[in-house]
């Protein structure tokens, strides 16, 4: 009997801390997939939230910007080093508004759209016309300068239209917006385009007899007989030019760069800062 009751006393404890274990392990599991549950359901929940609120750009505080600075006024070197012009001096009025560090950098213009692509820089300005082509690649902001395109020529040329270029020897610079209308007018592969890596430099060329006729930015084409006086030019207008709008240009779906620079743009606009730095309102 004794043996009998101590045989049941101690299958007793045995069940008693098995059942106890048994419990505990399924509490224990109940409260692990509970918090698994309400930690995915909270990043569910922050994952929404920031689908839907707007990119805003609110942490940057430095941006790094790209630029070809050859295009005086717009973007030049100064006598200092500095690089400066009214495409500067529009960036800095932005950046004062938004509490922004700047950093720019004299890239090139060619080199200036790889270097944006790489997110080698965070934004580009450099004189930029807003084409369709362009924005298969890049975004770009609202609209703060408006420019068209003007004919420089020797000041004995009988060059008096854009038309009359058709036959002629016209230097450009690559990849902008002269070089484009210039190609449509002569063909993409004309060998009479004289493509330079500058405006300057494709002015020289027509300068020293290698181009009939120079094809550029109003702004620059001016800025460029201002500066030099005693070289014989002329300016030739044409209706065919349609006005051309610039823009600043970032990578394709950066949002949050793209927010600042609208919003700067928009408080220039509003106090007045772009007028006085371009001179005319933005129509």
């Amino acid at each position: 009997m004794k043996r009998n009751n101590l045989l049941f006393i101690l299958l007793l404890v045995i069940f008693t801390v098995l059942l106890a274990a048994c419990g505990g392990n399924a509490d224990n599991g109940e409260s692990a997939d509970s918090k698994d549950n309400a930690t995915e359901n909270d990043t569910n929940e922050e994952a929404e939230q920031e689908d839907d609120g707007e990119a805003t750009g609110d942490d940057i505080t430095k941006l790094v910007v790209g630029t070809d600075a050859t295009y005086a006024p717009m973007e030049y070197i100064d006598d200092s080093g500095e690089i400066v012009g009214i495409d500067i001096d529009i960036i800095n009025a932005i950046a004062e508004e938004m509490g922004l560090e700047l950093e720019v950098k004299n890239i090139g213009w060619d080199p200036l759209f790889p270097a944006l692509k790489n997110d080698e820089i965070d934004f580009a300005v450099s004189s930029i016309t807003i084409t369709e082509k362009r924005q298969k690649d890049f975004d770009f902001t609202d609209p703060y300068y408006v420019a068209n395109q003007l004919i420089l020529v020797p000041e004995d040329s009988d060059i008096e239209s854009f038309a009359d270029l058709e036959d002629k020897r016209v230097s450009v610079q690559i990849s902008t917006t002269g070089h484009i209308v210039v190609q449509e007018l002569l063909g993409e592969t004309n060998p009479n385009i004289v493509a330079a890596e500058t405006m300057p430099i494709a002015i020289t060329e027509m300068i020293n007899g290698n181009a009939d006729a120079a094809v550029g930015d109003n702004s620059t084409v001016n800025e460029y007989i201002k500066n030099n006086p005693d070289t014989k030019m002329k300016t030739i207008e044409d209706d065919s030019f349609e006005k051309e709008y610039y823009g600043l240009m970032v990578n394709k779906g950066n949002v949050e760069v793209l927010n600042i620079l609208n919003e700067g743009i928009k408080k220039i606009k509003e106090n007045g800062k772009l007028k006085e730095i371009t001179g005319f309102d933005l129509d």
